[in-house]
């Protein structure tokens, strides 16, 4: 830990521009989370984690994504993303299949209702982007802001342990 951190009070640690913009980073991403994932919920009836998977899986094609890779794309033990894929498949978004050349291995692919459920809520959820997530921002500095979001969320995935 650096040392000459100009913190020695609590007013100091309070007042500090480093954690003052790391709050209004986990503030400002808290309530994006909170404002999108209730338009997607009420809008198009599924969870913006679901939403989150469905995209994974868009993006994964055919064959599908084997369990371990949906956990650890979205940060969950296998044990959460069992579950959350159990609810999407009662709901008819996804299916299982056997993986080929695996005799215990399954995976998850989108089924039609989950590749129609994906675009009507990317289509929803685009229109909240740019309203509350860009319209902000002067036009100038979205591209760059984009790109930085981009580095920090691959820094910290690049250091973050595996979860089981």
């Amino acid at each position: 830990m650096e040392k000459n951190s100009g913190v020695s009070t609590a007013k100091d640690a309070a007042d500090h521009e480093l954690i003052l913009a790391f709050g209004r980073l986990q503030g400002a991403a808290n309530r994006l989370e909170y404002i999108l994932g209730r338009s997607l919920e009420q809008e198009c009836g599924i969870s913006h984690l679901m939403f989150e998977v469905l995209l994974i899986l868009g993006r994964a094609g055919d064959p599908g994504l084997a369990m371990g890779a949906i956990s650890r794309e979205q940060v969950l033990t296998t044990g959460g993303a069992t579950r959350l894929i159990d609810r999407m498949e009662t709901a008819g978004l996804v299916r299982r299949s056997d993986a080929p050349g695996d005799r215990r291995g399954r995976l998850v692919q989108l089924t039609p209702l989950g590749e129609q459920t994906l675009v009507q809520a990317a289509q929803v959820h685009l229109d909240n982007i740019k309203r509350y997530f860009l319209d902000p921002l002067p036009a100038a500095h979205r591209e760059q802001f984009m790109a930085d979001l981009r580095i920090l969320s691959h820094a910290a995935r690049d250091v973050l342990p595996r979860l089981r």
